[in-house]
């Protein structure tokens, strides 16, 4: 990459532009991995775990060349613009309730790639960094019950 170059961002899409629409807008996350599963013929999965998303992400940047792009810091500051990403669609709304119930359903696709975009950069981050999330997060849990018990709040 030339000096002064930004590295690729995201770790599903990189250096490379996401495909565009006919009115020239980029597709989301969401639209792009949809026209992929229809033109595969896949159907949506349901349940994945977190080591099988690591390992996707890990095989996608590979078969890319982009793993080098994937430092901590990099992947770190991505993900910190994502969630100025997802913290943008609550912007101005007040409180919102549970299940969204008021939200128009293209508002709720819009969070769902932001949330996952923030999943993924946390995740690819984790595994740069040799840690096992689920691991972690399940440690963290137990340590937050020994923390805040249930009889003290």
């Amino acid at each position: 990459m030339p000096q002064g170059a930004s590295p690729p961002l995201h770790p599903l899409a990189c250096s490379v532009p996401p495909p565009r629409l006919k009115e020239n807008r980029s597709l989301g996350m969401g639209e792009a991995k949809e026209k992929m599963d229809l033109a595969m013929g896949e159907e949506k999965v349901e349940d994945v775990g977190l080591k099988e998303l690591s390992k996707k992400l890990q095989e996608f940047a590979e078969e890319r060349d982009w793993e080098k792009y994937h430092s901590p810091r990099n992947l770190l500051l991505a993900m910190v613009g994502e969630v100025g990403e997802l913290s943008e669609i609550f912007m101005w709304k007040g409180e919102v309730a549970k299940g969204l119930p008021n939200w128009e359903e293209s508002d709720k696709e819009h969070l769902g790639e932001e949330l996952s975009d923030v999943l993924l950069y946390l995740l690819r981050l984790a595994d740069i960094c040799g840690i096992d999330i689920a691991e972690a997060a399940t440690k963290k849990i137990v340590k937050n019950a020994i923390k805040y018990p249930s009889k003290k709040v």
